[in-house]
């Protein structure tokens, strides 16, 4: 294979993942769920009369809340009363009506918690005439950061730090977020009650569960505080969160703290909530791009997770067979699967499960001509990094070895960002506004 056909495999790869991303852009997600005739406004399948509501309020939170506000100001116009949307720093638009509030993600801070109270005391002024559309994407679970009376900020903080660090699974972390949130786990439908809420939802989560998205703050909390504890026990974590969390869920388990609310709840007796866009999207537009790239796809699965250096391995492995054996495809190949894949943290480097998974898929790949991987995260963001995710082939090891560098050591110390960043091999794409989880992509010649 010459360099050239390498580098047209990497353009190919790249195109691909941004063809998957365009196919998730929120606005566009949002006039597809959203049209307005008159005073009629239709939300998927089901039509409100607006002559019926006094006021209608926007709020949310999320990676994309600007994008998807834009939307909703173009929709509505002037029917909108007031809007307040908690998106992360740098993830904004242009608007009018709806005011935006920059807060950190994936650890909370101040600016969300002030977020959160104000989106609270903003749909306190809501009654049984008013509506309220909720803007929910990826990111929200640390956008709205507003901790039960006995708990404080820095208790979430350290708490979201410990389950980022062990591994957990976002459905895990975001049962403990839930139990320690005013907002989460419907507490966010029990502060709009009586008000009819419309959740317009982005999923970034496995499966697209309504309860794990931002950690369900307009639906049914599917989970207890037995989860949580249980979830504390499976990741050893007892010691290493505040003891103040340990006793508040410990109190819950016993009755003595209130449960968040469950199905059947007459809080959400005028709610629904509507998925406008999924990993299954993305994933689908990435493989119509390839194959008019010339390329036979496999879709492996949207709900791909587990340790990221595990699942790195099984995707090169698949690969191998395509280049070897035709099986389950064909050459040229693209191979894709979506998810999102946890790291459990034992070096003191930078990087993100994206770069990650390229780097130990790299170390696998080693020699292998006519084999490009790449992994990406859909928001632009890997972690705590500026980069997306990262691109490697056959060659990648050794360039590296010929400026001096270990894979192994970069990839036990998690430092993923740098190796790749010495390689100008990171994919920096800026926020792109939008969340629906990581799309990987295997090319075969």
């Amino acid at each position: 294979m010459t360099s050239k056909d390498l580098d047209q495999m990497r353009k190919d790869a790249l195109d691909i993942f941004l063809a998957g991303v365009r196919a998730v852009e929120p606005a566009a997600a949002v006039k597809r769920y959203c049209q307005r005739k008159g005073n009629e406004l239709r939300i998927h399948e089901k039509v409100y009369d607006l002559t019926q509501f006094r006021n209608i309020y926007i709020i949310g939170a999320g990676k994309a809340g600007g994008p998807m506000a834009r939307a909703m100001e173009e929709i509505l116009g002037e029917r909108i009363t007031e809007g307040l949307v908690c998106v992360k720093y740098g993830h904004l638009a242009e608007l009018s009506r709806v005011q935006l509030i920059e807060a950190a993600h994936p650890v909370p801070d101040d600016k969300g918690l002030a977020a959160a109270e104000a989106i609270l005391g903003l749909v306190s002024k809501a009654g049984e005439e008013d509506l309220v559309l909720c803007l929910i994407s990826g990111g929200g679970s640390a956008l709205l950061p507003l901790p039960v009376e006995g708990l404080s900020l820095e208790d979430k903080q350290e708490t979201t730090k410990t389950l980022l660090a062990c591994g957990a699974a976002i459905h895990e972390i975001n049962a403990l977020r839930k139990h320690m949130s005013r907002v989460k786990g419907g507490g966010l439908a029990r502060a709009v009650y009586p008000a009819t809420l419309v959740s317009l939802i982005l999923s970034d989560v496995i499966g697209d569960d309504l309860d794990v998205i931002a950690s369900g703050p307009t639906v049914p909390d599917l989970s207890s505080f037995q989860d949580c504890m249980n979830i504390v026990k499976k990741y050893g974590i007892r010691d290493m969160i505040p003891e103040k969390v340990r006793a508040f869920f410990q109190k819950g388990v016993e009755g003595e703290a209130p449960e968040t609310p469950k199905t059947g709840d007459p809080v959400f007796a005028e709610t629904e909530s509507v998925i406008i866009g999924s990993n299954l999207a993305c994933v689908l537009a990435a493989e119509e791009k390839a194959q008019g790239l010339g390329y036979n796809t496999v879709v492996l699965s949207t709900m791909i997770e587990g340790e990221t250096k595990e699942v790195a391995g099984v995707h090169v492995a698949i690969a191998k067979e395509v280049q070897k054996t035709g099986h389950p495809i064909s050459c040229p190949a693209c191979v894709l699967s979506g998810g999102e894949t946890t790291v459990t943290i034992t070096g003191r480097g930078l990087g993100g499960r994206n770069q990650e998974f390229v780097l130990a898929g790299a170390m696998t790949l080693n020699g292998v001509e006519g084999i490009v991987i790449l992994s990406a995260g859909t928001d632009g963001n890997d972690g705590p990094t500026d980069a997306a995710g990262a691109i490697a082939d056959g060659q990648t090891i050794a360039r590296s070895q010929a400026l001096g560098l270990n894979p192994s050591d970069f990839l036990s110390g998690n430092d993923s960002y740098h190796f790749f960043q010495k390689l100008g091999d990171l994919i920096k794409t800026g926020p792109t506004n939008t969340n629906v989880m990581d799309l990987r992509i295997l090319l075969v010649k």
